[in-house]
């Protein structure tokens, strides 16, 4: 565990601890409770599910390695995968299918232990085959203060929860360096890719997303989460069909991979 919390966490630069560890989940167990909610959802995949966050009417952000089968590392066939907006035991308040995806090519999933930089980049968005109407959902915006936060929320699907999505209202920022965060919040198999959300001018934005979680010695749940910078924005305009209009955002070339392939949640265990 030390060894490889080590390798993981090498580049960490600074530590805060926190005051008071994080609330407890509340399960949103009726429509009501989803209220304000509308736009994060189970994403469910040919071989498990993840959770997702839609960033604009045709798009859903996720984490990256959800794209990749667990044990074989291989991409996965995203036309089997959909997303279940306000999935709440069999129901859902819409649902849209995925038609393709977009991801850095500098990303690279070699299984379920991944290092730092890996996390840093594990991020993608997915294109709906129908936007969504404002009638449905209110898209999340991007945080833009990508270093200031003390605490944090986070809305997910899981293990053991599937069938119903929790919010933990309340966790603690534990540490971050450039590239990543690591918070106390209580997360498992099936919330990678669900969003971490942090107040901005009194609006709740998306901070991070779930990448993975370990278990310190002292067997306290930690989630690490990448640090969204400008990536978003460069992969939400690669994402575009083309011939629609780009914002210039001085960054590399990402590729779209249209039929390629998901796998459940997987996770960094440092």
């Amino acid at each position: 565990m030390k060894r490889l919390t080590a390798l993981a966490f090498g580049i960490l630069a600074s530590f805060t601890s926190a005051v008071q560890a994080g609330s407890a989940l509340e399960v949103m167990e009726d429509r009501g409770d989803m209220i304000g909610w509308e736009a994060v959802g189970r994403l469910d995949l040919p071989s498990g599910f993840c959770t997702g966050v839609l960033i604009s009417k045709d798009q859903v952000l996720t984490a990256a390695h959800c794209l990749f089968e667990r044990e074989t590392a291989r991409k996965i066939n995203v036309k089997g995968a959909v997303f279940r907006a306000g999935y709440l035991n069999g129901q859902s308040l819409f649902e849209r299918r995925v038609v393709s995806y977009t991801m850095s090519p500098e990303f690279r999933y070699n299984g379920p232990i991944m290092m730092a930089k890996a996390a840093a980049l594990d991020v993608a968005i997915l294109r709906l085959d129908r936007p969504v109407s404002f009638l449905e959902a209110s898209p999340f915006k991007i945080h833009q203060g990508h270093d200031r936060a003390d605490r944090v929320q986070v809305m997910s699907y899981g293990r053991g929860r599937a069938q119903a999505m929790s919010w933990q209202p309340e966790c603690n920022v534990m540490r971050q360096n450039a590239q990543l965060w690591e918070f106390d919040c209580d997360t498992t198999f099936g919330s990678s890719g669900a969003p971490v959300f942090a107040m901005e001018d009194g609006r709740i934005r998306v901070l991070s997303l779930v990448s993975g979680n370990w278990q310190t010695e002292a067997g306290e749940n930690r989630t690490i989460g990448m640090k969204l910078n400008g990536i978003v924005d460069r992969l939400s305009n690669a994402a575009r069909p083309q011939g629609l209009p780009q914002v210039s955002s001085g960054a590399k070339r990402i590729t779209v991979d249209q039929n390629r392939p998901a796998s459940g949640a997987k996770f960094l265990k440092p």
